[in-house]
Parts: structure tokens; C-alpha cells; sequence
């Protein structure tokens, strides 16, 4: 790394035999499937989490003031929008909040818009409740996606369809969505009469100099009709802390919100929740922006290896995420059939592009939160894989 740097993200961190779903393959075995990253998280993090450990009593625990305050400041200082910290509710991570907010803001057999190919837990949080999932798949056209507006009105104009979730930045295609795209999405929900759910986990997981959007900061019409799904946990790579907030401007629909995380008790923190995010949301700046490049430079490496040396395979262009699409269509295989093939025959396991929607056949997802010398690893194995599985079509 360079010498001005002040964290080094090349150092392996063994996680085998912790207990980490992630690396709960065999030994030789290289997982790049799960949006977890591999690297300890900041120091200001693991400092606080070392305070409250060293306390020795868990308790029942309150929310604080700073929790809210790191929150709205963070938002104003890097994203450019004020949150009022009444805004805000805690909640113990974003799909729980996704999940209530299915619950609470539909009724058994409506349905609810999702923009394909994105994140598999959406339809678990709508099928599993008793709703149907009403894709609106996305344009892909030049290695490039983009919304289909005329079919996202035909969804949205369905009587049966009441919530929208909406993924921002988008998982797993790496799309930052401008602010005039989310405008129009607002508009057409307000038209209809659609609430939205924004899952904005990965909206500090940017290209350098790059930020995104937050839905509610796009219009007044936007911040009326959503629920804005934060965290740290993603960024800062501490999903196993279960620390989230929902974002609710509209106080009507905050109180709904509020009721239902309540009522499906998780608006709750365990004893290490609040600490961690404050040091990341006050403290962990620096550390975030040094890992940014570093995730960066991994994906912009996965994607000139690809064009150089993977014939068949495209990665598409991402500007947000750790989570790099591959476009294996070429192939004329299904993303099982393939992702099997290559994890049986190179120990690569990557996620089958089916997994996030009909319009994921065909692709495969790699995760590049990982030291160097793993990128590199994985993208022979991907090399040898492929080639195998051409050899075997011959």
C-alpha cells in the first residue's frame, strides 16, 4: 500500500473455524459469495466495542441521543442531507426493518414492486409474509442498466401494488441511481399511491469521489412517501453487530413504522450496537475513504482481468458496492449450473446470478472485500473454471 496510508487492507485475517458463515466451506474452498468483508473492521470501532466489553455488565440497554446525532451527521457532512434525529428509529438491521415494513404497510396478497436483478432477500421478506413479488426487471442493454419506466407504471399502477423497495445504491448491479431517476420513481409512486422502502446499506461503499443519492433527499414528494433504510453495518463491515436505523421524515407514516418494529420486537440494541455505530458514524472517516480506494482498485482489477484473460465473461461497470456482476450469457449456461461447475472444479464459489430475479439467469456475483492476493487467487480459479467448462462443451 502506499506509505501515506494509514491502514493496510493486504493482510489476511483468518476466519476458518470462527463460526463465519462466509468460510464455512472446505478447506480448499475460496468463498467470494457473501456480502461480508474480510478485513478488521476500523480501530475506533473495535476500541469502543473493547470499552464496553471491558465494562462487564449487558444489560437492558437505552438508546442514547448520539446514537441519532452520529447518524444526522454523517448524513449532512458526506451525503448533504439534514436528518432530524426525531426522524429516526433504531432497529437491529435492515432486513428485519424491511421485513416489518412489509408486515406493517401491506395487507396479505397485495404485492410489492422490485427492480430485478436485485438483492435475494427482498423476496423472502415478501413471499415469506404471504405477498407476491412484482418484478419490474431492468433494462440491460450495452453492459449497462437503467430503469424501465413504462413497465415500472403498468407495476405501479396495479391496484394490488401498495410498497415499492427500492435498492440504492443497487445490489447486486453496482448502480448509483441519479438523483433524476429517483425523482421520477417518486413521482410515479406518489401517483399511485405507493410507499417506498429505499435499502440504502450500501450507500458509503462508493467510488472514490463518488456519492450517492439518499431517496429522501431528492424531493418533498420523496421524503413523504418512504422509509429510508440506513446503516453501518455494511460499510464498516460489522453485520454481526446488528445495528440499523430507519429513516421516516412523515410522521404518520413513522409512527406505523415505530409500531411495527416494536410490535416484531426488534427496535432493541444488544450492549455493543449503539457504540459501534457512533465510532463509525463520529470516528471512522479516514478508515472508510482508505478502504473505498482499496475496494475500488479491486474491482476495477477484477474487471481488466476479465477483458484480458476470461473470454466468454464480462463484468459489468459498477460505481458502488463491493459486489462485482458478472455477465457470463455468453456461455449459453444457467448461473446454477455454472457457479456449481466452477466451485466443484476450482473450489470458487461465487453467487448464481438467478438467485436476485429471472433477470440475474445467466450471471454470477463475486465479492472483492478481500485482500489483494484473494482477488488474485479467485480470479485464476475463475480462469481455470471457465476454461474447463468450455473444454467439457467441445
Amino acid at each position: 500500500m502506499d506509505s501515506k496510508k494509514s491502514f493496510c487492507f493486504d493482510t489476511p485475517v483468518q476466519r476458518r473455524g470462527t463460526a463465519s458463515l462466509k468460510w464455512d466451506v472446505k478447506d480448499n474452498e475460496l468463498p467470494m459469495w457473501v456480502a461480508d468483508m474480510d478485513f478488521k473492521t476500523a480501530p475506533c470501532i473495535r476500541d469502543a466495542i473493547f470499552r464496553c466489553a471491558g465494562h462487564g455488565v449487558f444489560g437492558y440497554s437505552v438508546i442514547p441521543d448520539s446514537w441519532a446525532e452520529s447518524y444526522a451527521g454523517w448524513w449532512k457532512s458526506r451525503h448533504g442531507l439534514e436528518i432530524s434525529p426525531d426522524e429516526l428509529v433504531f432497529c437491529t438491521g435492515v432486513v428485519p426493518a424491511i421485513s416489518s415494513c412489509v408486515r406493517k404497510l401491506t395487507s396479505p396478497a397485495e404485492k410489492v414492486v422490485i427492480q430485478t436483478p436485485v438483492y435475494n432477500i427482498f423476496f423472502n421478506s415478501i413471499i415469506n409474509n404471504g405477498r407476491f413479488v412484482l418484478e419490474n426487471p431492468l433494462k440491460y442493454e450495452n453492459s449497462e442498466y437503467s430503469v424501465d419506466f413504462d413497465d415500472l407504471e403498468k407495476k405501479l399502477a396495479d391496484p394490488q401494488a401498495t410498497l415499492m423497495i427500492l435498492c440504492n445504491p443497487q445490489n447486486p448491479v453496482g448502480k448509483i441511481w441519479s438523483r433524476e431517476v429517483l425523482e421520477k420513481i417518486g413521482e410515479l409512486c406518489k401517483k399511485y399511491g405507493v410507499t417506498v422502502v429505499s435499502d440504502e446499506i450500501h450507500c458509503d461503499v462508493t467510488e472514490p469521489d463518488k456519492g450517492y443519492v439518499p431517496f429522501a433527499s431528492v424531493s418533498e414528494v420523496c421524503r413523504e412517501i418512504s422509509v429510508s433504510c440506513l446503516s453501518p453495518t455494511k460499510c464498516f463491515g460489522i453485520p454481526g453487530i446488528n445495528s440499523a436505523a430507519v429513516l421516516v421524515p412523515n410522521p404518520q407514516l413513522r409512527h406505523k413504522v415505530w409500531r411495527a418494529l416494536n410490535t416484531d420486537e426488534v427496535a432493541e440494541p444488544n450492549s455493543f450496537a449503539v457504540a459501534a455505530t457512533v465510532a463509525a458514524f463520529t470516528k471512522g472517516g479516514e478508515w472508510l475513504d482508505e478502504l473505498r480506494e482499496y475496494l475500488f482498485e479491486n474491482r476495477r482489477r477484477v474487471e481488466s482481468f476479465i477483458d484480458e484473460n476470461v473470454p466468454g465473461i464480462r463484468a459489468v461497470r459498477g460505481d458502488a458496492t463491493y459486489l462485482v456482476w458478472l455477465d457470463c450469457t455468453a456461455l449459453g449456461c444457467g448461473s446454477e449450473e455454472l457457479g456449481a461447475f466452477i466451485r466443484e472444479k476450482t473450489g470458487l464459489y461465487l453467487c448464481p446470478g438467478n438467485e436476485y430475479g429471472s433477470a440475474g439467469e445467466g450471471f454470477l456475483r463475486m465479492n472483492v472485500a478481500c485482500p489483494r492476493a484473494t482477488v488474485e487467487d479467485g480470479l485464476e480459479r475463475l480462469r481455470n473454471g471457465v476454461e474447463m467448462w468450455k473444454g467439457q462443451a467441445l
